[in-house]
């Protein structure tokens, strides 16, 4: 019975703050019915998440029914005792919900769920309310139909720290997007981003302040500030990121070292996404983090469906080249700009670290949403400019055409 309360109390709260998030952003009613139609989406995912992990197991149910055996804890077990980052930090976010009041894993799933979801709108609000233009493949509009991808809903729906991060990361982004007013926002999202994964809270600070650096709109004296405070911080956390990598440093030979260890535990064993990176060379590695698994790596059927995506992926980088231009990137809204500076020494460091595709899904969820923004961004920025300048070219026939017509009347 509680458990019923509490999800009929989470999804209450959720549709009446998709009304108050619409109306706040100015979105048509299209939009908001959007918001609505994800909401259900996503709560289907919590319960097929459900479904997934306890017949395909997962570290999810562990982090709920605290079966982490990798954890120790020494003397009496209470909640003070999981305190720290990444695992123990999720099994302490789990500790009361599941030990003390008793709530089921599935509403578990739903409360880290509506996390995820909350990230997914602080993305599409900001899409909504930033883009210049929409833009159709096929006849179909690219927003909101990205939104609906599946493994965006998929890693965000359950207990775990990928709906944690990907939060996370969507609501710092989202605060600095106005940082003059958001920023003690930003500070408590960079907090939950670091105790659930510290690299992406290092990775985060210097993305951002690298985003508002590159910017026009704040005074030199304060960007070397923030450089200065930006530089610091991610040398301090250096360490975390390598503990977390299990490496002594971060350097391109021992990322590559990593790889090798890595491929070579998976050749031992039977994974059945597992892939040898160690062999390939950069350019491979890259395509292969970014772009697999294809239709012919999927052993499952969470792989196929992320084939389709990755095959959207794959095609919107096609248009990078073509329309990137230093206005656009100028132009570019500060959470995109902050959230590629982000993707890219992510994208490095997991491209020679990872070697297995069912890992690589789970990780490049938490940034990969901002690279295909880059891309629809650079599409419709572009697209917007064609629209003037045809518009541009018709009032200048019609001026051209009205001074014409003029003219033949004084002579008459």
């Amino acid at each position: 019975m509680l458990d019923i309360l509490v999800i009929l109390l989470v999804i209450l709260a959720l549709v009446n703050s998709n009304a108050s998030m619409a109306k706040r952003f100015g979105l048509p009613k299209k939009y908001e019915l959007h918001l609505h139609f994800l909401l259900v989406y996503h709560i289907f995912f919590s319960f097929f998440f459900t479904w997934y992990i306890e017949n395909f197991g997962g570290d999810s149910q562990g982090y709920w029914r605290f079966r982490m055996e990798q954890v120790l804890i020494r003397g009496p077990v209470e909640w003070s005792s999981y305190w720290g980052t990444s695992t123990t930090f999720i099994l302490w976010l789990c500790y009361i919900p599941s030990q003390l009041i008793g709530l089921s894993y599935l509403t578990g799933n739903l409360l880290f769920g509506a996390l995820g979801f909350i990230g997914i709108r602080y993305i599409f609000v900001m899409t909504a309310e930033l883009f210049p233009t929409n833009h159709e493949v096929f006849g179909i509009p690219l927003f909101p139909t990205v939104f609906y991808f599946l493994n965006l809903h998929f890693w965000t729906a359950g207990v775990g720290k990928d709906a944690i991060s990907f939060w996370g990361i969507a609501w710092f982004l989202f605060a600095i997007q106005k940082y003059k007013h958001r920023w003690w926002q930003g500070v408590i999202a960079l907090f939950f981003v670091y105790m659930a994964r510290p690299h992406m809270g290092q990775a985060l600070i210097g993305g951002a302040a690298m985003a508002i650096i590159l910017g026009s709109e704040i005074k030199i004296q304060y960007k070397v500030l923030m450089g200065i405070a930006a530089g610091v911080g991610t040398f301090f956390l250096l360490d975390s990121t390598a503990e977390f990598l299990k490496l002594e440093e971060i350097s391109i030979d021992s990322l590559s070292a990593l790889s090798s260890e890595t491929a070579s535990h998976l050749r031992s064993g039977k994974v059945g996404s597992a892939i040898d990176v160690s062999t390939y060379s950069f350019p491979l590695r890259l395509f292969t983090y970014l772009f697999r698994p294809l239709f012919l790596d999927a052993h499952n059927f969470v792989a196929l469906f992320s084939s389709f995506e990755n095959l959207a992926y794959l095609w919107l980088s096609f248009f990078i080249y073509r329309n990137w231009t230093p206005e656009a990137i100028r132009d570019m809204p500060l959470f995109i700009k902050a959230g590629m500076i982000t993707f890219v020494p992510v994208t490095l460091a997991f491209m020679n670290s990872l070697s297995n595709l069912g890992v690589v899904m789970r990780m490049k969820n938490m940034t990969m949403i901002y690279f295909l923004l880059f891309c629809f961004f650079l599409i419709a920025y572009n697209k917007k400019l064609r629209i003037q300048k045809v518009k541009e070219k018709v009032r200048f026939y019609q001026e051209r055409e009205r001074i014409r017509k003029r003219k033949l009347a004084s002579r008459e």
